[in-house]
């Protein structure tokens, strides 16, 4: 029966508007190699510009045929995509294996009111594989696209285009009789230069200047300011010109790293929906939108970095099934809170923490709050010979270097007196181990550099490995994992006395680990 029903249903076509869309996408990515053609061409005495041309004509066309090869339909059982004009491919993606439902719309989607839809299995998004792609729909279409796959309503037929035009607008992602949990607040900017994501202009900016002076054939050594501020930096005294260097690099990557912020994480909001998901939008000039059926959501794991610990900040991403795995600063799309106030980020972790049955409500923690266990005085010391161990290999390299190739004794001189900065760093590390069994949750944090703490529900995990290396043997230690099919599918609790893990393993998951625990026995006297 089912199968006859979805021979009946038609099968859809994008938004006409997309024609805009796909040829400039194909014409920015071909962007490089008719570029490439232009200066050949020219250099060569030929005709570059013709032969440009021809090849934005080309870019054009195809971007114009995805549209016409391109169909799309939703069944009562699945959803399906057919594209390709010489070798027809459909892709199938069941219902019920539909995890996520991404809507993405930049800037020249917004100025046509369209918006992207990204369909995700959770089973293999790390390769960028599952995902199922519709670019584009119309806003509104999107919106109900969205809602009718993960709240697994009914397949409806697509409306007549009278019909379509004369309904009222609604801003895709933004269901009805939400509850707010959070929203995006002026002040919260000033975390924005903490992120130092803006390391990664500097390096997009450097290699499209190279390419470009490449690509040129521009001496930059002949550019009257260039070489005026190349004669202004040579004359300083080596001292001053790192510090210069610091200073500027320092306020680039501030500014570049507000403005990320700002247009990455400008109009967020997370709001509840009363069907039982989470639902996050951002962006400034490219609007994103992610739902997370709260019934997939098995903990949350709050991140502070050092510089932003340095101010009080955190963000927060979500564990989950579903979902990628965290992607830099943006946290790919298991973000529930952007860098702000590690207050608000523990408040709001509280607010969509699944409630465990059986828990406790207030005689034990919340676990994003809960005192951790320290991991002892081994896992004290494992931190400062590692820490130890590495400056003094470094140190030694290069004083082999300045002994035998005449390295400036001042790069050695300069790591022997960091010794007192690697004692901090290995403090602060074992300041960060800790554990916690509460309200029916695995609470582990860990790192300094980036300090993460995660709530694993307890009921999410699914195995446990227990690992030790040589030297974990020789102190007793050991880590133990959390497998689970959330978030980062492990999560380690490191350098914990292995009697803990054991008895942390068990009370976690009774029963899990009865097949290989053998009970210890007294030994008796002989004579």
């Amino acid at each position: 029966m089912i199968d006859v029903v979805e021979a009946t249903l038609t099968w859809r076509r994008l938004s006409p508007r997309m024609l805009v869309i796909h040829p400039v996408q194909e014409v920015v990515r071909a962007a490089p190699a008719l570029l490439g053609l232009l200066i050949a061409g020219s250099s060569s005495g030929g005709k570059g510009h013709l032969w440009s041309l021809a090849g934005v004509g080309l870019m054009v066309v195809l971007g114009m045929l995805r549209w016409f090869t391109t169909t799309y339909r939703v069944t009562p059982e699945h959803v399906q995509v057919r594209r390709g004009l010489v070798t027809r491919k459909v892709v199938t993606v069941p219902r019920d294996r539909v995890r996520t439902v991404d809507v993405t719309s930049h800037v020249l989607h917004r100025v046509l009111g369209l918006a992207r839809v990204e369909v995700g299995t959770g089973t293999s998004d790390r390769r960028n594989e599952g995902r199922l792609k519709l670019d584009a729909l119309s806003a509104a279409e999107a919106a109900r696209l969205r809602v009718e796959l993960l709240h697994r309503s009914p397949s409806a037929a697509p409306a007549a285009p009278a019909a379509a035009s004369a309904a009222p607008a609604v801003p895709y992602g933004a269901p009805a009789a939400e509850a707010e949990l959070a929203r995006m607040r002026p002040e919260w900017v000033r975390f924005g230069p903490f992120t130092m994501s803006g390391l990664v202009t500097v390096g997009v900016v450097a290699g499209f200047v190279s390419r470009l002076v490449s690509e040129g054939n521009v001496d930059l050594g002949r550019v009257g300011p260039v070489q005026e501020t190349w004669r202004w930096f040579r004359e300083m005294s080596l001292p001053l010109e790192i510090a210069t260097v610091v200073l500027v690099l320092v306020v680039f990557v501030s500014v570049a790293s507000t403005l990320g912020y700002v247009l990455a994480f400008g109009h967020f909001r997370l709001t509840r929906h009363p069907e039982g998901t989470l639902h996050v939008t951002r962006g400034l000039l490219t609007r994103r939108a992610t739902t997370i059926e709260e019934r997939r959501l098995r903990g949350v794991e709050v991140t502070e970095p050092l510089l932003l610990r340095a101010v009080r900040g955190a963000r927060l991403s979500a564990v989950t099934t579903g979902l990628r795995a965290a992607q830099g600063a943006q946290r790919g799309g298991s973000l529930l809170l952007p860098p702000a106030p590690r207050a608000e980020a523990v408040s709001v972790a509280r607010l969509v923490l699944p409630r465990v049955p059986g828990a406790p409500s207030a005689s034990e923690a919340s676990p994003v709050t809960a005192r951790l266990t320290p991991h002892g005085p081994a896992a004290l010391r494992r931190r400062f010979t590692r820490a130890y161990g590495v400056h003094a290999l470094v140190l030694a390299a290069l004083l082999a270097l300045w002994w035998w190739a005449g390295l400036p004794s001042w790069t050695w001189l300069t790591v022997a007196a960091l010794l007192p900065l690697t004692a901090l760093l290995a403090a602060d590390r074992y300041r960060s181990l800790g554990h916690a069994l509460t309200s029916g949750y695995l609470v582990t944090r860990w790192g300094s550099f980036s300090r993460r703490r995660a709530a694993l529900e307890c009921d999410g995990v699914i195995g446990w490995n227990i690992e030790r290396s040589f030297f974990q043997r020789r102190a007793g230690l050991a880590t133990l994992t959390a497998t689970t099919a959330a978030g980062k599918q492990g999560y380690q609790v490191r350098d914990v006395e292995l009697v803990e893990a054991l008895r942390l393993a068990t009370a976690a998951t009774p029963g899990l680990l009865d097949p290989f625990l053998v009970e210890a026995r007294p030994v008796s006297s002989v004579g």
